[in-house]
C-alpha cells in the first residue's frame, strides 16, 4: 500500500507539463494533394508492429517540443532511434498491461483529464478539450497517451513499488549513514544521463554501453549542451525534458550520486558512474539549503482492497465494494468486512492502516481519503492496486518525531529502490519479448 513520492512526481509532471506537451502535437499544414508514401513496418514487437509512419510522427512531437524549448536538437539519425527504442518500450507495458488485466476505464480516464484541465488553469474539461483543437490537436489521440501514461504508472505501482521490501536494518543504515552527512538538509537540482546496461550483458555489450556513455561526456565537456545529449544518449524516461530530475533532498538521492555531487560545483558535469542499471552522468544544477517541516497532519484510516485483474474488472470490483459499503451502513461490522473480503495485507487487521503521513499513499487513495470527514466512509476509489473502500477514523498534527524520521528513511530508500527495481523489470520485460527491427530495411 505505501509507496514512493517518485509516482507523485510523475504525475505532477504530466500535469505541469500537459500544454506544452500539447503544443507539441501542433500539426504543420502541407499540401492539399500530397501523395503519401506506402507505410513500412520498422519494428515488429512480438504480435504487434510500429510503423514509419507511427516512428515519424513521434519524431515530429519530440522535435518541436525540443524546439520549443529551445534545445538543440542531436543528430536526427541518433534521436530517431532514441524513438523507437522508447516505443518499443512503451508497446511492452502496453501488451502487459492487457495480458495481466490492467485497464484503465472512461470514468477514471476522464477524471485524470479533468485534473490535468485544472492544474494547467483551465476551467472545464471541454475548454481545454476546445483549447487542445484549436491547436490542431486530435483529442482523441491526445486523450489515449494520457491511458497509456496511467497504464504505465500503475504497472510500475504493481509489479514494481508493492513488491519492495525494506527492512528495518536498512532504515537503522540509513539514519546513520545520513546522521553522519553535513549536508543533509541540503537539496539538489539534477539532469541526468543513463545509458542502460542489458540485463546479463556480455562483455562486449558492457563495453559499447560504456563507449556510448563516454562518447555522451566527451560532448558535453566539448561545449555541448546538456539537454541536446540527454535527448540523444539517455535511455531514461526523462531524456525529452532534457534529463531533469528537478530538486531532491540529499536523503533521496543514491549514495553513488551523492559521494559524486559533493565534490561538484553548481553547472558541473560529473565522471561516468557506474550502478548495477547502467552507466551514469550526473549534472549539478543548483543547490539549496532546506528546512524540515515540524508539525504535519496524519490520518489513521483503514480501507478495504478488491484487486482488478483479468477476471475481475475493474467494473465488477466497485460492484462488490458497494454492497459491503451498504452493509456496513446498515450495520455491519467495517473491521468484519474487512477480514473476511479484503485482499490487501491489511485484512488481518481489520484493513486498518495505522497513522498515514501525506505521501505514503498513492494520489488517488490520498486525494480520496483526504476529501473524508472523521468516520466518512468513500465510495469505491480506483488505484493502481484495485478498488478500494476508505474510511479515516481519526487524524492528528504530529512532529517530526523519531518514527516519523524512520518513516521518511523508509520512503526515502523506497524511491531509489524502485527506480533501479523499474529499470530492471523494464529489461526483464525487454528480454522476454521478440523484438525484430526492421528501421532502413535492415533486420538486427
Amino acid at each position: 500500500m505505501l509507496r514512493n513520492k517518485m509516482m507523485q512526481a510523475l504525475l505532477l509532471w504530466l500535469a505541469c507539463s500537459v500544454i506544452a506537451y500539447a503544443a507539441g502535437l501542433q500539426k504543420k499544414p502541407g499540401p492539399q494533394n500530397q501523395v503519401m508514401p506506402i507505410d513500412q513496418i520498422v519494428a515488429l514487437v512480438n504480435d504487434d508492429v510500429i510503423t514509419r509512419h507511427e516512428l515519424d510522427d513521434r519524431l515530429g512531437i519530440v522535435v518541436r517540443q525540443l524546439q520549443k524549448q529551445g534545445t538543440p536538437l542531436p543528430p536526427l539519425e541518433a534521436l530517431e532511434k532514441q524513438m523507437l527504442e522508447r516505443m518499443i518500450t512503451d508497446m511492452l507495458q502496453t501488451q502487459f498491461a492487457r495480458e495481466t488485466g490492467v485497464r484503465v476505464d472512461d470514468t477514471q480516464l476522464d477524471k485524470t483529464l479533468q485534473r490535468i484541465a485544472q492544474e494547467s488553469k483551465f476551467s472545464s474539461l471541454a475548454e481545454f478539450r476546445a483549447k487542445l483543437e484549436q491547436d490542431e490537436v486530435d483529442f482523441k489521440k491526445f486523450r489515449e497517451e494520457i491511458r497509456s501514461e496511467i497504464t504505465a504508472t500503475r504497472l510500475r505501482e504493481r509489479e514494481v513499488d508493492s513488491k519492495l521490501v525494506i527492512s528495518d536494518s536498512e532504515i537503522e543504515n540509513y539514519l546513520a549513514t545520513q546522521a553522519r552527512q553535513p549536508d543533509k538538509g541540503e537539496e539538489y537540482q539534477l539532469a541526468h544521463i543513463l545509458v542502460l546496461v542489458p540485463e546479463q550483458a556480455s562483455a562486449d555489450k558492457i563495453q559499447a554501453s560504456r563507449q556510448r556513455a563516454e562518447q555522451a561526456l566527451e560532448q558535453l565537456r566539448g561545449g555541448a549542451e546538456f539537454a541536446q545529449i540527454a535527448a540523444g544518449f539517455s535511455d531514461a524516461k526523462d531524456a525529452l525534458q532534457g534529463g531533469s530530475l528537478g530538486w531532491r533532498p540529499a536523503d533521496r538521492i543514491p549514495a553513488l550520486f551523492m559521494d559524486a555531487l559533493q565534490k561538484m560545483h553548481h553547472g558541473e558535469i560529473s565522471p561516468i558512474l557506474r550502478s548495477a542499471n547502467g552507466f551514469h552522468i550526473l549534472k549539478l544544477v543548483e543547490r539549496r539549503s532546506k528546512g524540515l517541516p515540524q508539525m504535519i497532519t496524519q490520518t489513521h484510516a483503514r480501507h478495504i482492497l478488491i484487486k482488478t485483474s483479468e477476471l475481475v474488472p475493474e467494473s465488477e470490483a466497485k460492484s462488490r465494494l458497494l454492497e459491503i459499503r451498504q452493509r456496513i451502513e446498515t450495520g455491519a461490522d467495517f473491521a468484519e468486512q474487512a477480514k473476511r473480503y479484503s485482499e490487501d495485507g491489511s485484512a488481518a487487521q481489520g484493513g486498518d492502516l495505522g497513522w498515514i503521513s501525506p505521501g505514503d499513499t498513492v494520489p488517488e487513495f490520498e486525494d480520496a481519503m483526504n476529501a473524508l470527514q472523521d468516520g466518512q466512509i468513500s465510495g469505491a476509489v480506483q488505484s493502481g492496486f484495485g478498488s478500494h473502500l476508505i474510511q479515516v477514523l481519526e487524524r492528528r498534527s504530529a512532529d517530526v518525531s523519531v518514527e516519523q524520521k524512520k518513516q521518511q528513511a523508509r520512503m526515502a530508500i523506497r524511491t531509489f529502490k524502485s527506480d533501479e527495481a523499474y529499470q530492471d523489470w523494464l529489461r526483464q520485460l525487454r528480454d522476454r519479448a521478440y523484438v525484430e527491427y526492421r528501421l532502413d530495411g535492415k533486420n538486427n
